[in-house]
């Protein structure tokens, strides 16, 4: 039985008050729906077995390159991060797995394992660090990692994603994201296609290390903390990257690593076509990167995005299983909150594509019908899916508010009292 963080008794009481108006508001979609030919407990039943992982450095408080201000009750290491997941898995039963970075999270795997099991916490991908420098290690990566000009450099960084499969294999992870800072400043630093070489050699010494059932995520950032050039800087990088390391390789695709108004479902449409969709961080951005709780902003691109992911899984494409991860800087807000309501939001997302009519719309596009197309995807998002999210927080044991819950729970006031106050710091984004 795993540990709970949240008092069940709480969770029951808060659920309690709200449980006659779930009923009633579930009872008037469900006849809604049927009267659209959905069925409620299906999609119940599929938002429920719909996860995404957390990331263990967002439950600790971000910040900018300008200044940082510490939240209460911050982690003070892995344990803590682990206990702070716990909890928003406890109120959403939507995030049953973590994501670790290392070294921020480097511990004895024994005790990592045990405390992941002692909470009812799984692993996800592993997260491998060569854009900051880890304190006592030999080579700096300020002018690069994998691509570095220096070949012990570049060897200092595959042996850290290597290390970095070692530690997931013994915690039960199955995958390795790759992010690099590697780029240049300046026009004629840094010589491109000698760069891109140099990163694909140390990213074929990684992808060797691979165990056969493990895949590795490479993933693209358009620009920062490189603002001239950035290495790996698109999707179309990203999927050479893939193409040429092989089967294992795959593209991950985090929204907030893109360019105002860049078409981002497309390039998840061309990536599940092509077989190389990895999978997501998901988070939202106004300008350039993904420091914003998920469905901030773009709500309705989360949407069109889970309709590619809908659409690809009910036309049976061959392996389809992509990752789902939350990755997200929360600087002005508690982060468990910000991370139960990006669980929420993302879920939101996949009901409201579930609900979309695929045979009207295939019709629309057929026939050219620009207008009725759209509307039948915007009928799904305008659908007001939260009785399904709630309901199926309900059955598993989760909150039917659980940002209400988690308030009226106390956690963090109890924490704050254990874990001593953080320092202000200087800038750098966790």
């Amino acid at each position: 039985m795993a540990e709970s963080k949240i008092a069940q008794d709480v969770i029951a009481q808060e659920n309690d008050k709200r449980a006659s108006a779930l009923k009633s508001d579930y009872e008037a979609l469900g006849a809604n729906l049927s009267r659209r030919g959905v069925d409620i407990e299906n999609i119940t039943r599929r938002v429920s077995e719909f996860f995404v992982a957390v990331p263990s450095w967002g439950v600790g408080t971000g910040g900018t390159r300008f200044a940082r201000f510490p939240g209460t009750g911050e982690p003070r290491g892995i344990f803590d991060k682990l206990d702070d997941c716990s909890v928003i898995n406890e109120l959403t039963r939507a995030t049953p797995n973590v994501s670790l970075h290392i070294p921020w999270d480097k511990t004895d795997v024994k005790d990592l394992k045990a405390k992941g099991d002692q909470l009812g916490l799984g692993f996800d991908a592993m997260n491998s660090n060569t854009f900051s420098d880890a304190p006592g290690q030999a080579h700096s990566y300020k002018y690069g990692s994998l691509s570095h000009t220096d070949a012990a450099t570049r060897a200092q960084a595959v042996e850290h994603n290597i290390e970095c499969i070692e530690i997931g294999k013994a915690i039960g992870s199955k995958a390795l994201t790759v992010w690099v800072g590697d780029g240049s400043n300046f026009p004629g630093q840094s010589n491109f296609t000698k760069a891109f070489e140099r990163y694909l050699a140390s990213m074929a010494d990684i992808y060797k290390a691979l165990p056969d059932d493990w895949k590795l995520f490479s993933e693209h950032k358009m620009y920062e903390p490189a603002f001239y050039s950035t290495v790996v800087q698109d999707w179309g990088t990203n999927y050479l990257i893939a193409q040429t390391l092989g089967p294992k390789a795959h593209c991950l695709v985090d929204l907030g690593h893109h360019a105002p108004n860049t078409n981002i479902e497309m390039i998840v449409a061309r990536l599940i076509q092509f077989g190389k969709l990895g999978g997501f961080h998901f988070n939202d951005s106004k300008y350039g990167d993904d420091d914003l709780d998920a469905g901030a902003i773009e709500p309705y691109r989360l949407f069109l995005v889970f309709n590619e992911l809908v659409e690809a899984e009910q036309r049976g494409v061959n392996d389809f299983n992509p990752a789902h991860m939350i990755d997200q800087s929360h600087n002005v807000t508690d982060p468990i909150e910000s991370l139960i309501n990006s669980a929420n939001e993302i879920r939101r997302a996949y009901a409201q594509a579930l609900i979309v009519d695929r045979k009207a719309l295939a019709g629309f596009q057929d026939e050219n019908d620009a207008l009725m197309a759209t509307e039948t995807l915007k009928r799904g998002y305008r659908t007001d899916v939260e009785p399904i999210l709630a309901e199926a927080r309900r059955r598993a044991g989760g909150a039917i508010d659980p940002v209400a819950t988690y308030r009226a729970s106390g956690y963090r006031k109890k924490v704050s009292a254990e874990r001593p106050a953080s320092a202000a710091g200087g800038g750098g984004i966790i």
